[in-house]
């Protein structure tokens, strides 16, 4: 399969792209800095540079043409403010949903965030950060418009017409991983390896798991693809 990841120079993103590679699959990774492209070629996956933040559907949907699914693992950074948050973990999510529609790529993979819909509704978060930004920079609450950010665009993908699996793991961690999960709609507080939430999606990705599935991820006692299977 080819598979078109967005934020493709990642911590999550270079680690699905040497498991897919080697699973035998055709990943293509989406950068904005052409200098990170061979750090994703080393990993395996064929660098695009696209930019989501100033990218429209026609131009997505064209690199996504051809593609047998999507993954969104882009997101605004740990250091960006609440404008990013908007512009990439909400919008970039929404763009590539309404860009694999346009492109007849059914499958889209997200990569969102547990609890992100314990935040509060996103009707006026825009206008929200708008006055935050213009009156006080450092006053808002980042993690709060983050987490609101995810909720909307899981919710707008979720009104997709499209095969898609939404996954929300607990606090990532670089430990080695372990091949084990608790997957469930709430799975209460914990932590995971990202290179377990890679091993996520390439098993759902490559066995054509959890589709049309919203669920959090922690580490556990159960087998990957078991926990994926039950759902």
């Amino acid at each position: 399969m080819r598979i078109v990841i967005a934020g493709g120079h990642g911590r999550i993103a270079l680690l699905l792209a040497r498991r897919l590679r080697d699973r035998g699959h055709e990943p293509v990774g989406l950068i904005r800095n052409a200098d990170h492209a061979a750090d994703l070629a080393a990993a395996g996956a064929q660098p695009v540079v696209l930019d989501l933040e100033s990218s429209g559907v026609d131009a997505v949907a064209a690199v996504l043409a051809g593609a047998d699914a999507a993954v969104f693992a882009a997101g605004g950074g740990p250091d960006s403010g609440a404008a990013r948050k908007l512009a990439v973990d909400r919008d970039g999510a929404v763009l590539l949903a309404d860009a694999a529609v346009a492109a007849g790529v059914r499958r889209l993979l997200v990569v969102s965030s547990m609890g992100a819909d314990d935040f509060g509704p996103a009707e006026g978060l825009d206008a929200d950060v708008a006055a935050g930004l213009r009156d006080d920079p450092d006053g808002l609450d980042v993690f709060t418009v983050y987490q609101r950010a995810k909720g909307a665009a899981d919710a707008a993908v979720r009104d997709r017409d499209l095969d898609w699996t939404i996954v929300r793991p607990g606090g990532l961690v670089d430990d080695a991983p372990t091949g084990s999960v608790t997957v469930a709609a709430s799975t209460g507080r914990g932590t995971i390896p990202r290179s377990d939430v890679a091993e996520v999606i390439a098993v759902a990705l490559d066995q054509g798991l959890a589709i049309r599935r919203q669920f959090e991820v922690v580490s556990g006692p159960e087998p990957i693809p078991v926990a994926l299977q039950r759902l």
